[in-house]
């Protein structure tokens, strides 16, 4: 059964216990350039996890990463990330139709016509859609997030 193991642990324990690489190396018995691969995220063995959990008083479970709590928290992770570019999409999308409107207003003003009427209304078509997309998507992330907490 292959372990992933969970690097930033060891390194958090060892450094809490103020021990050297060095140190947790003689304690668990195996190479210092183990501990310093272990601790830059490569995989370690079974019998140097076997080693490190002795050394900490722990079981070898404890060293190691839930493979499905760790799915669950890059998807998160991801959604936040999409959902934050989103967000930054339409912000910017504001922004350029703000600055356009202006734009559309004084070639209405200099023309003395309302010939940037149609554009300037289905723009706001398009921005009030977009709008109400982001609202949606951000109310399903509430609301997965919610759920989620139960679980």
């Amino acid at each position: 059964m292959a372990f992933t193991t969970d690097s930033a642990k060891i390194k958090r324990w060892r450094e809490e216990r103020q021990w050297s690489q060095e140190h947790l190396a003689e304690v668990a018995g195996i190479g210092l350039r183990t501990i310093q691969r272990i601790e830059t995220g490569e995989q370690a063995s079974k019998e140097s996890l076997m080693a490190l959990a002795a050394a900490f008083g722990v079981d070898v479970i404890d060293l190691t990463v839930d493979a499905a709590s760790e799915a669950r928290r890059i998807e998160r992770q991801n959604k936040s990330r999409k959902l934050a570019n989103l967000r930054l999409a339409f912000w910017i999308n504001v922004g350029c139709y703000a600055f356009c409107m202006l734009v559309f207003a004084a070639i209405c003003v200099v023309e003395s016509s309302l010939v940037m009427l149609w554009p300037a209304i289905w723009w706001t078509v398009g921005m009030a859609g977009f709008g109400l997309i982001v609202v949606l998507v951000e109310l399903v992330h509430r609301h997965e997030r919610q759920i989620a907490e139960f679980d």
